[in-house]
């Protein structure tokens, strides 16, 4: 029975202990905004309300009332705040002119303190304690500080002596995450170097660098920051090309978006190297329409039912060497996320015409029908030399041939000289006797 009564008089204990008990909050501001560390409570007259931090006072309000009557309602408190006194104290040296309550709010139980362009140094936990005539008050804030990304840049540099890609983000706190990556993937290992430094304030700037590719000039590089504290992560991509093109002959200027991006708005833009660049042309995803410029209108044309599917390439139509040569710069944006490419075109000066093209294909026309000729002429010479005697050239021959010849001849005589006949019948007796004997 006496453990029953023990555990008894502990919960009761603890419940007593918990009424007045106000969970603790976590509050995230941003540098150089506006921040408010939430306490209310029961009003009651006559309230005291003072800030610590790390059980340091920082901050302290005292109000007055010269009128005593505690059975005032709430709507005639409002009323009589011009007559009751109070006296603000800043103790801490770094809050001093930033930190502020409200008097009016604290006659209705609210006790915020709010802090005027905050800091890094104002991290920490705050406790808010409040006396009035009708009983004490505590709270308990956790502040936190961060600068969260505002702009994400991305360039091409060769100060280095080779090229590399340039990722860079500023003032930004806690430091953040930088990886690297491209489209389309790459068996190669990336090796970025990241250098991060604080300024006087405690924010960081962030530098990472990334050598190109050798024998990879389409690859496009893909800078991704992200942040500790779970905001959204910023991307940004970059492709760079070179184009040349020919002065009066249009002109497709490619672009296209990454697989990361979504539906992106396009923006185009045009740079001689002299000014800033100009705008082109926008298209807006949402809308599904393109505005061009007035000066560009009869010279750019780009094709809205491919836009939505990531290919944005622009098509320059009748283009000078004076006035067309130079930087385009296409953009796919969505928030947190930039893909940029850079084309240098250059388009080579002369004037060619319709006319010039139809008489350089008659050139070389007239060039096929020659060598057909000339290959005809050749074949049939060739044939009219293979019937013809072949002359020879051997000397055995020729002598072998003249010794047939004389031969020949002798015969002839032979048969008709007598003595040929005659001598022929005698050596023909003597043969046959000869058989006989």
């Amino acid at each position: 029975m006496s453990s029953i009564l023990t555990w008894t008089c502990f919960l009761l204990w603890i419940g007593f202990s918990l009424q007045d008990k106000t969970p603790d909050v976590t509050v995230t501001c941003f540098v150089s905004k506006e921040c408010s560390l939430p306490c209310s409570f029961q009003p009651g007259g006559e309230e005291t309300v003072e800030w610590f931090r790390q059980d340091v006072v920082v901050y302290k309000f005292e109000r007055s009332d010269d009128d005593d009557d505690d059975d005032d309602d709430d709507d005639d408190s409002s009323d009589s705040s011009s007559s009751k006194e109070h006296v603000e104290h800043v103790e801490h040296e770094e809050l001093a002119e930033r930190a502020s309550v409200s008097p009016h709010l604290v006659t209705r139980g609210n006790a915020t303190l709010v802090l005027r362009s905050s800091s890094l140094k104002d991290r920490g936990t705050y406790r808010c304690h409040v006396h009035t005539k009708k009983g004490n008050h505590t709270a308990k804030v956790i502040l936190k500080v961060e600068a969260p990304i505002q702009g994400l840049f991305l360039e091409l540099s060769r100060l280095s002596g080779y090229e590399e890609m340039k990722c860079t983000v500023r003032d930004v706190y806690p430091p953040p995450r930088v990886t690297w990556a491209t489209e389309p993937p790459t068996f190669e290992d990336l090796r970025p170097v990241t250098r991060m430094q604080a300024d006087k304030k405690g924010l960081y700037m962030v530098d990472s660098r990334l050598k190109m590719l050798n024998g990879r000039p389409d690859l496009i590089y893909i800078c991704k920051v992200t942040t500790s504290y779970g905001g959204p992560a910023w991307t940004a991509s970059l492709r760079e090309r070179e184009i040349r093109g020919s002065q009066g002959r249009d002109l497709t200027i490619p672009c296209s978006s990454p697989a990361y991006l979504s539906s992106p708005s396009l923006h185009w833009s045009f740079s001689n190297g002299e000014e800033d660049p100009a705008p082109i042309l926008s298209y807006d995803s949402r809308s599904g329409h393109s505005v061009s410029s007035p000066s560009w209108d009869d010279h750019v044309e780009l094709d809205g039912f491919r836009v939505p599917f990531g290919d944005g390439s622009l098509r320059l139509m009748d283009p000078k060497h004076s006035e067309h040569s130079g930087s385009y710069i296409c953009e796919f944006s969505m928030p947190h996320s930039l893909h940029t490419e850079r084309s240098q075109v250059t388009i080579a000066g002369g004037i060619r015409s319709p006319a010039d093209d139809q008489s350089h294909w008659w050139i070389v026309a007239v060039v096929i029908v020659g060598l057909v000729l000339a290959l005809a002429g050749m074949l049939a010479y060739l044939k009219l030399r293979g019937r013809s005697p072949k002359p020879r050239n051997d000397p055995d021959e020729i002598t072998e041939l003249h010794s047939v010849k004389d031969a020949a001849a002798d015969s002839n005589l032979n048969e008709s000289s007598p003595f040929a006949v005659g001598g022929t019948n005698g050596q023909s007796n003597l043969q046959t006797g000869t058989r006989l004997t």
